[in-house]
């Protein structure tokens, strides 16, 4: 039987406060890399969900959402395996909400506010060239609504 293929899809949250951003910095198979908090889609949450819960778990901010930067695939193959990997990313921008006194999620060390030419002075820290990317287009006002993206539950029934 074929393997079948299914892309990984990611969230990602672009927040700006006083012209800083808001990153993480995290260990990888890599090495320590500089990132937006970010993570993948877990079953049954919605794209914004998850954005929403990857920035409290990687950042302990509270994320609103207020529009979407981009869509973005990237295709590379795996220096662990070997393997083919694509990845489907929805970066959102937004503002952040509370700050909460709770632990980072496993891997990160810590959050960092960076100008947008500091980010730009450490690209080689970069987790992907999206990083810049996506704050980049930001900065030139790209943004679709929220209501762009729609999400459906259906139940199937079993019997």
């Amino acid at each position: 039987m074929p393997r079948i293929w299914k892309p990984s899809v990611t969230v990602a949250a672009i927040v700006e406060r006083d012209g800083l951003f808001l990153l993480i910095e995290e260990e990888t198979s890599e090495g320590v890399k500089i990132n937006q908090p970010a993570g993948h889609l877990d079953p049954f949450e919605s794209l914004e969900q998850a954005v929403i819960r990857e920035t409290l778990e990687e950042a302990a901010y509270d994320f609103i959402p207020t529009g979407l930067v981009g869509m973005y695939m990237s295709r590379y193959q795996s220096v662990r395996t070997g393997e083919d990997v694509t990845y489907l990313r929805f970066t959102f921008c937004g503002t952040a909400g509370a700050e909460h006194d709770r632990p980072l999620d496993e891997g990160i060390l810590r959050t960092m506010w960076l100008t947008r030419d500091e980010l730009a002075a450490c690209q080689d820290r970069h987790r992907s060239p999206l990083v810049l990317q996506c704050v980049d287009e930001y900065l030139e006002g790209r943004r679709a609504p929220l209501a762009l993206l729609h999400t459906h539950a259906s139940v199937f029934n079993s019997a």
